[in-house]
């Protein structure tokens, strides 16, 4: 029997993690931005129900693994010194419209094309494209003088970067789930979300404490996030020879593997319909993808990466990043679904209320 480096089992972990996210996030159709297109086109709170309680669970469960284990969460992504609000808020503005554009946010489109649908990945390479040059390439020069204005700096140096109260979240968090579940038992079958808030928290634990033990490979602290890891995933793919396989590469690639496999099981939602509507376009797939690319740099995280891993170290700028990237994306719901450029092909309903799979 050969013996594993102790990266190798944590990369392996990754794909665990990640097929675990995909199997979970398939069955149910969990999705940030379905939510909100669920409540304006059928006042469905189903979806966004799941997504609060894996809020929650990720919260939890990451403050009694941090405690656990003594992991310093200040020392992530998203307690960035010298953080610049205005760039998190603007990069969260271009990402929830561009998730809107394109029908769904990063993690969703590795979701949809695990299951078939091929116009993903046209959303997800531009992600890649987008993402990258926003971090390292053309698009990090011209944003530069604004990412790095020393006015913008100084006024966002006004408010720390802090630890949010953990139990104002909470309380607001479950006075949310409260108004949207409008019903204790409806929220013992929101299983979907309870699973992925613990995933989150098991991010934590896998990178925090066999990261620790890594002797040949630094491992950073990091969580589940989806946006610079696909535009590493790309690069890997291209340059193969100088680039290692990491554990955020591995969770993109389990995402996939496990929306694939749960997708023969579950054939409900297979090989989405929304491959062969005309509304949602190969342009508003290639824009939509461009714009999260950049915006979820910008704001250092996607719907889960900051909504859900970033909110679990309840940091201040992940606030302001996730609730930037609901905001743009409910006014960019509202103007699509006026022009009747919103689709949907299923309706999401509470096990109490008959299903309807008409539109």
């Amino acid at each position: 029997m050969f013996e594993l480096e102790v990266y190798e089992t944590i990369n392996i972990l990754g794909l665990i993690l990640g097929m675990l996210f995909g199997m979970i996030a398939q069955k149910n159709q969990f999705c940030f931005s379905g939510s909100i297109k669920d409540y304006i086109l059928t006042k469905s709170t189903k979806r966004g129900a799941s997504v609060v309680v894996a809020m929650i669970v990720a919260i939890i469960a990451t403050t009694l693994v941090s405690s656990y284990f003594e992991l310093d969460l200040t020392q992530t992504v998203y307690y960035k010194q010298d953080v610049n609000y205005f760039i998190i808020i603007f990069g969260g503005l271009l990402f929830g419209t561009g998730m809107m554009i394109a029908d769904g946010c990063s993690n969703r489109h590795l979701i949809k094309f695990g299951q078939g649908d091929s116009r993903s990945l046209i959303t997800l390479v531009f992600i890649a494209i987008f993402g990258f040059a926003t971090a390292k390439g053309l698009i990090q020069g011209y944003l530069s003088p604004i990412t790095n204005n020393e006015t913008l700096l100084k006024i966002s140096s006004m408010i720390e970067n802090s630890t949010m109260n953990i139990y104002v979240v909470l309380a607001v968090l479950f006075v949310i789930l409260f108004l949207l579940t409008k019903s204790i038992k409806r929220i013992f079958t929101l299983v979907d979300g309870f699973l992925i808030g613990l995933l989150i928290a098991s991010a934590w634990a896998i990178t925090g404490v066999m990261g620790e033990e890594s002797m040949e490979r630094l491992i950073e602290l990091s969580g589940i996030s989806f946006i610079y890891p696909t535009a590493k995933s790309l690069e890997l793919f291209m340059y193969y020879q100088v680039n290692n396989f990491t554990f955020p590469i591995a969770l993109v690639c389990g995402v996939i593997v496990g929306a694939f496999t749960m997708s023969y099981f579950n054939k409900k939602y297979s090989f989405g319909c929304t491959a062969t509507q005309k509304v949602n376009r190969v342009t508003y797939n290639m824009f939509g993808g461009a714009l999260m690319g950049t915006g979820g740099i910008l704001s250092i995280g996607c719907t889960v990466g900051q909504g859900l891993t970033g909110m679990s170290t309840l940091a201040f700028a992940s606030f302001l990043a996730i609730s930037s990237i609901f905001i743009s994306g409910v006014i960019t719901a509202k103007i699509l679904n006026k022009s009747g450029k919103l689709p949907m092909c299923f309706v999401f309903e509470w096990n109490d209320t008959p299903p309807d799979y008409n539109i």
